[in-house]
């Protein structure tokens, strides 16, 4: 990977459904006019826009990391209740990951889903192989502790998702919107990172592309919650920085931060998913010892026995 000084590790495209409103070709294209070598898609609880990502990133030369901000329930993924659904960022780092994030995505839909698809920690861990974790926004386990004012907890959720996912593969967000509550988190995280030694990462909620889309971002919402854009409760944003930054913006965003920057291109770097299309994708059916395989017949042993029937 050339040398750059950073790369978008958090982003959402129109995938994630009437709340992100960047459509894959222009992020990809933003991308690679901001010369930056990678970049990650991660859509809300899903993986619809994967594929798409992954072709439009590979045509434009720009490196494709496939991922998803996962919903997390702290109980029971089967249980139906209204607890908050924390956010957690997957990111692929080769096909095991990528088969692993779409059965989690699969299973959070089929059983876990109540108002959002939500994974638990019981799936997290059987499916974490081949994943690397970011700790996600203020909506994130570690970041919800650390908000409560409760940094042994923090300790606690942390460290349960460095034993899951590995040392290497786990890393704590830190997001910087020009919100109180964000400065609280990331001076929250400096003491977490020191007492734990778990890494910092730096990224940008990216929900649309340039600064003066945050007006038809607003509106979108608007249509998401069905409320007018006058109404004084409805949904809204309270920042119009959740745009894609240049690495010269988000150098100046994390001055304090140089190795959360830095961490980005070190993450990148360990990312390598390919994917090979234009082939059968066959699922294996392993057979009990001493089954026989059905085979089907030759084309010429169907030509034999249609020309018996005189239909050849």
């Amino acid at each position: 990977m050339k040398h750059v000084e950073f790369v978008h590790l958090h982003n959402h495209s129109d995938y994630s459904l009437l709340d992100g409103a960047s459509p894959i070709p222009r992020m990809v294209a933003r991308a690679a006019e901001l010369e930056m070598p990678a970049l990650a898609l991660t859509d809300h609880g899903s993986l619809f826009g994967a594929v798409e990502f992954y072709q439009e990133a590979r045509k434009a030369g720009v490196k494709p990391i496939v991922g998803m901000e996962a919903y997390v329930t702290r109980g029971r993924r089967q249980d139906r209740t209204r607890e908050t659904a924390h956010h957690l960022v997957l990111l692929a780092r080769d096909e095991q990951g990528f088969k692993n994030l779409m059965r989690l995505s699969s299973l959070a839909f089929l059983e876990g889903f109540y108002y959002r698809p939500r994974v638990d920690h019981e799936i997290l861990a059987k499916y974490s192989e081949g994943l690397l974790a970011l700790s996600a926004c203020p909506k994130g386990e570690v970041a919800t502790d650390l908000l409560s004012d409760d940094p042994e907890s923090a300790v606690k959720t942390a460290t349960m998702y460095r034993d899951l996912f590995g040392a290497d593969n786990w890393f704590l967000e830190i997001q910087n919107h020009g919100l109180e509550i964000e400065d609280r988190i990331r001076a929250a995280v400096i003491d977490l990172s020191r007492r734990t030694g778990i890494p910092r990462v730096a990224t940008n909620d990216c929900h649309y592309l340039r600064h003066e889309d945050a007006g038809p971002h607003d509106v979108l919402l608007c249509i998401q919650t069905g409320k007018g854009i006058d109404d004084p409760q409805r949904l809204r944003y309270e920042t119009d920085q959740v745009y894609f930054k240049s690495a010269q913006e988000m150098r100046e965003r994390f001055a304090d931060h140089p190795e959360a920057i830095r961490n980005t291109i070190a993450i990148a770097e360990r990312c390598n998913l390919q994917l090979a299309f234009g082939k059968p994708l066959l699922p294996a059916f392993p057979l009990p010892p001493g089954a026989e395989s059905p085979i089907s017949p030759s084309p010429c042993s169907a030509r034999s026995s249609l020309s018996t029937r005189g239909r050849w």
